[in-house]
């Protein structure tokens, strides 16, 4: 077991929050996944989710679509461990949870062999000179259409119009395929797997904002 006290932060609920993610069997720092990854993955259907936060998206996706593993990324291991634990508490085992950098996913995972990325609420970095920092810029864009096998997709759901409106940019510079658009997610027909809210969703949703969606495909 890990000692709190060997992570060397000030604020002790941090430490605890490390510990704890330390301590779940369903936690991975990430050269920890990189040995441990591709056996846990056999025979698998892969999602992966990026910037996870608290990885409870990825929770309640594992809960309904038992014959799928999900994993759930972000470089802060004392958010995602609020999924974790929640996963272990409701005995839902096809969710994984691991502490890696967003420019790190081509070496987590196999090249073609992610069904579906999700991008949940990324950070958007709204000055210019950050724009490198977006997970929609083309050197991430190239990542995904890396990981994704043939007919993959990639989710992406913000409330920002302006880094929404930026993405979509992107998607179509980079020449993907826009499968599903919604600039009101809630209040539209599509997949209610798409409609399962995040922690920072729920509460920006009850401040009267709305979710953007689109989901697309490169190569089609």
């Amino acid at each position: 077991m890990i000692d709190p006290n060997d992570f060397v932060i000030a604020r002790k609920r941090k430490k605890y929050k490390f510990a704890k993610f330390a301590n779940a069997k369903n936690c991975f720092e990430y050269n920890e996944f990189l040995l441990q990854g591709p056996t846990l993955l056999q025979g698998w259907t892969l999602q992966i989710e990026m910037g996870a936060g608290t990885g409870l998206f990825s929770v309640e996706l594992a809960a309904q679509h038992p014959e799928a593993v999900f994993v759930a990324i972000d470089v802060k291991g004392d958010r995602l461990q609020k999924g974790a634990y929640e996963a272990l508490e409701r005995g839902i085992e096809n969710v994984l949870f691991v502490r890696a950098r967003a420019d790190q996913i081509d070496q987590l995972f196999a090249p073609k062999s992610v069904e579906k990325i999700w991008l949940t609420f990324p950070d958007p970095f709204p000055r210019k000179h950050s724009a490198g920092r977006r997970m929609t810029h083309p050197n991430f864009l190239k990542k995904y259409a890396t990981l994704l096998a043939p007919k993959g997709s990639f989710c992406l759901k913000h409330d920002n119009p302006a880094f929404f409106s930026w993405s979509l940019e992107q998607l179509v510079g980079q020449r993907w395929h826009i499968k599903e658009l919604s600039f009101d997610l809630h209040d539209s027909e599509l997949s209610d797997d798409y409609k399962i809210k995040t922690t920072y969703e729920q509460r920006w949703l009850e401040e009267g904002r709305t979710t953007h969606f689109v989901r697309a495909v490169i190569g089609e």
